[in-house]
Order: C-alpha cells, then structure tokens, then sequence
C-alpha cells in the first residue's frame, strides 16, 4: 500500500487528468524534477493547461500562470523581467506550451523574446497535432499524418521549428524524446545554465496515443522508435551554429516500423512511405554534416 512515507514527493501531484500514456505528462514531470522549486511556470491553453490550474486548483507546487494561447513567451519574458527589476533574477521562468501554441499561434511572440535575448527557457511539448481541440493538424504535424483537418494524410512537410529557433543565435537550443529520459534530463540542466546569459529553447517529441491511434503502454516503445528511425534525431545547438547529435543513430529502424504502431498513417500508400524514407534518410545526412 502507497503511503506518504513511501509516496514520491515531486513538484506535480498523483493523478492527473491527463490521457493515458500522455507523453507530456511525463516530460512536465521530469522538466520540473530538473529545474527545482525555485521555477515560475507560464503554460497557455492546451493539454499542459491542467498543470497550470483551473480557477484556484492546480496541480504544482510551483507559481503558474496560465496566459493566452499566442502569447507564452511574451508573457515569460515580462515575468523575467518583474523579477530581475526586483532583484530576484536568479528564478527561473518556464514557458512550456504545445506545437500548435509554438510553431503557428505562438511563433512571433517566441521569436521576439529570442531576438530581444530575454532569458527564460521556452520548452515546447511537441504531440504533433491541436490535441486538446480535437486533434487538427499544426505546423508541426508530420507529412502524411491523418488529423480532422487533414482526413487525406498532411499533403507538406512539417516545421523545422528548432532551425528556425536556432536561426536567432540563442545560447542554446536542443530536441529532447520522452523515450530518451536522461538525455531529456541532461538537457534540461544545459538549458537552465544557459538562461543565464540568454534564451534558451528545447523541443520534446511527446506522443500521443489519443490524437496518434497509438496504445498507451506503448507510448515510450512510440518515442523510441521515432529516434531509432531517425524521424526524430536527438541533437543540440549553441550558439546557433555549434551543431551536436546526442544519440547517434548509425543503423537505423525502417520508417515503417514506427509508423505501424499509429493509426494515424494507416492510409500511406507505399510510394508515400518510399518518399518519407527518403526524407528522414535525407534530412539526417544533412543534420550530421552541419
């Protein structure tokens, strides 16, 4: 029997009304273990909204805030801000939003707080879909993927969102898998120092068995063939330009055996499939060179 002697004691509380298997669930647990107490957290609406709080409920023992969807990082930085104009820089400002907050409806209030260098650490939890609307595909939903907005399969390919972050020259900027827990952790940590000269950005591949058609005990098996397939490629860059793969993926996994375990590629025809080996193969050839 759990007792509170025997009960972990983190900064999110036991049961939360996430799905079952929810990716985010567990990389908002491990961000936090990692950043401590000492951490305001900003979280827009969205599936993380519920670790931001409801009203006067919440699920953290940590400030959170709860702004618009659009606005994350513009919200993050003025909280930064108030405290650094207090004397009190040394508290760490999260932003933790989804794909669809980051990559489309967030991207320009992101982009002005890298610009400006404001120093906070942006995390965006990546499902690959508006998950908690009704699954409609975002800027970073992955080519040939079905959503409700695209029954047919995506028709182009996602954003390179953290090519994009990079292209800003921030201090620090890596992607990070749930499936991948102590390279999340790692990073984690390199992303907090470096807020202390300026911003700093990590993008986790968080899936969803919901929005995916994926089962839920099968959520980390999902993450870890998204990188063992070189669909997902684990890397970090400083400084913009100072590109390096933190998990090596010399052999990898065909394309199709993780897109077996989701329901949302069931209608890939087999020259989509060719083509989409192609442009991980391509793509991956091309991070490695850099």
């Amino acid at each position: 029997m759990l007792t509170m002697k025997s009960e972990a004691r983190g900064l999110i509380a036991h049961g939360v009304s996430a799905c079952a298997g929810c990716g985010l669930e567990l990389a908002a647990r491990v961000i936090l273990d990692v950043l401590g107490a000492n951490t305001v957290i900003v979280i827009p609406p969205g599936c993380a909204a519920l670790f931001s709080g409801y009203g006067n409920e919440t699920v953290t023992k940590i400030p959170g805030f709860q702004g618009n969807l659009e606005s994350t990082a513009a919200y993050a930085a003025g909280i930064k801000a108030g405290f650094e104009v207090q004397g009190r820089g040394d508290i760490q400002v999260l932003g933790f939003a989804g794909d669809g907050a980051t990559v489309d409806i967030g991207l320009q209030a992101l982009s002005g707080a890298l610009e400006r260098g404001d120093k906070i650490l942006y995390i965006c939890y990546d499902n690959e879909a508006y998950m908690n609307t009704g699954i409609q595909g975002s800027g970073s939903t992955p080519l040939n993927a079905w959503t409700t907005t695209t029954p047919g399969g995506k028709s182009v390919y996602r954003k390179d969102m953290v090519g994009i972050v990079a292209a800003h020259k921030i201090p620090y900027a890596a992607t990070a898998s749930v499936g991948y827990v102590d390279d999340l952790r790692k990073k984690v940590a390199k992303a907090q120092a470096a807020t202390a000269t300026g911003p700093a950005y990590i993008h986790i591949h968080t899936p969803c068995p919901t929005g995916w058609g994926s089962k839920p005990e099968h959520t980390i098996e999902v993450a870890r063939l998204a990188v063992q397939s070189q669909c997902w490629p684990l890397y970090e860059i400083t400084d913009g330009v100072n590109y390096q793969v933190t998990v090596p993926v010399a052999k990898p996994k065909p394309v199709a055996e993780y897109l077996k375990l989701q329901k949302r590629f069931n209608g890939v025809a087999p020259e989509e499939l060719s083509t989409m080996q192609t442009a991980v193969g391509q793509d991956y050839t091309r991070l490695t060179n850099k």
